[in-house]
């Protein structure tokens, strides 16, 4: 949506960036009788903390499914605040918010199984080992019985990502880049009426041609672009075989 970034409160004066802080409240005076000053400009992202430390803390205390349902929620959580367009730049799609999306999905199959497979756990645990720095499970480790989940939360961070860089090509048009935008929905449909369930390889692939037409857009980065088209092509191929 777009929004008037700066703030100005109408009982002490003070002026403060609604893209830092999210809220129409006066960080001096704590009054809500504000208004916006400024050009409209594009803006989803809202600060977002992201700590799991207390799930893993109560590893040792509490049972598995407990520990996946808090693990499940804390992602939710972060993942609902978080956007992709900030004061009219565009971002890239992070590693956290991607690792976050799959703990959530992960972490939520866990805590509808009665007796999660032992591969299963394991993946689990190293996911949420590292997920709020970003750090996730290459795609080769994800378990038979999580590559629904896995891909599932793959395609929704993907799709998460597209509907910004929809609303930036709105206000930015290329034409070569809502292209690719459009054959990476296709292949992102096409995942989600499979369940997810397509090889993580290839779940992969199209998380990283998402990344890199993030990164034509930000920066008018040729290779960037041509690597998209790439990862595009090596999914389409194999699908062609």
């Amino acid at each position: 949506m777009k929004i008037r970034g700066r703030r100005e409160c109408k009982s002490c004066g003070t002026r403060w960036s609604y893209y830092d802080t999210a809220s129409v409240a006066c960080p001096d005076c704590g009054s809500l009788q504000s208004v916006g000053v400024g050009d409209r400009t594009q803006h989803t992202n809202t600060p977002a903390e992201y700590d799991l430390t207390p799930v893993r803390s109560a590893i040792d205390d509490k049972p598995l499914r407990q520990i996946a349902e808090g693990a499940a929620e804390r992602s939710a959580t972060y993942t609902r605040k978080r956007g992709f367009v900030d004061a009219g730049t565009l971002l890239i799609l992070d590693e956290t918010y991607v690792a976050a999306t799959e703990l959530r999905h992960v972490a939520a199959e866990i805590a509808r199984e009665l007796q999660p497979s032992e591969p299963s756990q394991l993946y689990f645990f190293d996911l949420l080992k590292g997920a709020d720095d970003g750090e996730r499970p290459a795609a080769e480790s994800v378990p038979t019985e999580l590559r629904s989940p896995h891909g599932l939360a793959m395609t929704g961070a993907i799709e998460a990502y597209q509907r910004d860089v929809r609303s930036y090509l709105d206000d930015h048009p290329d034409e070569h880049a809502r292209s690719i935008s459009g054959r990476v929905r296709d292949h992102r449909k096409r995942m989600e009426a499979l369940d997810g369930d397509v090889d993580p390889k290839d779940a992969d692939r199209l998380l990283r041609a998402t990344r890199d037409l993030g990164k034509y857009l930000r920066s008018g980065s040729e290779s960037a672009v041509v690597t998209a088209e790439n990862w595009l092509n090596g999914i389409e191929s194999r699908y062609d075989h």
